[in-house]
């Protein structure tokens, strides 16, 4: 008995749809249609594509707006129909949402930039800027203190290389390095570089 009465008030709802669909005008579908529409079939249709699109409701309710503004466009189409519209809006939300899919498949999948934002990246900037510091503090070094430097720490040569290369003692390469690098860190503290 309550699976006849449930027929019964759809077929009442859907000959009341129909009704107002061949009151309008098919050349304008008016606003009255479109609020029938949406209130007769609105949540049905919701329920129905919420399961096709595995329950993502924003996506749902687009594919529902879309349905029916495609049924408000072929109003002209639903009124020469015979039965209940709600076939045709499943039918199209149905659609709807196949070539959804289909367009999603085919695109190139995105790819997230967030995990890029944590990775860090070589600072190009900070690099130069304590090169240019670094060379700044080795002008404020007297020559013989700079020359023992540059042989020593940024050519890599060992004390007696150095001696060698520079023409003078071992043991004043030696001196010349600490007293240069004494005079190098109060250089670069001036400079606000702290070790």
């Amino acid at each position: 008995m309550g699976v006849r009465k449930d027929a019964a008030v759809a077929n009442e709802r859907g000959a009341r749809a129909r009704h107002r669909m061949s009151s309008s005008q098919p050349s304008e579908p008016d606003e009255e249609l479109m609020r029938a529409l949406y209130r007769e079939h609105a949540g049905p249709l919701l329920a129905y594509v919420l399961r096709l699109v595995a329950g993502d409701r924003q996506r749902a309710e687009d594919v529902v707006q879309e349905t029916l503004i495609r049924a408000w466009k072929n109003a002209g189409q639903l009124n020469r129909a015979t039965g209940s519209v709600r076939p045709w809006l499943v039918t199209v939300a149905r659609r709807i949402v196949i070539d959804g899919h289909r367009s999603r498949q085919a695109r190139p999948q995105e790819v997230d930039p967030s995990p890029l934002e944590v990775i860090p990246a070589e600072d190009e900037i900070d690099k130069a800027l304590w090169l240019m510091t670094l060379s700044d503090a080795l002008d404020d070094l007297t020559p013989a203190h700079r020359e023992v430097l540059v042989e020593t720490y940024f050519k890599g040569r060992t004390v007696n290389e150095a001696a060698e290369t520079l023409g003078i003692p071992s043991g004043t390469v030696r001196s010349r390095v600490f007293y240069a690098l004494r005079s190098m860190k109060l250089a670069l503290e001036e400079r606000g570089v702290t070790a």
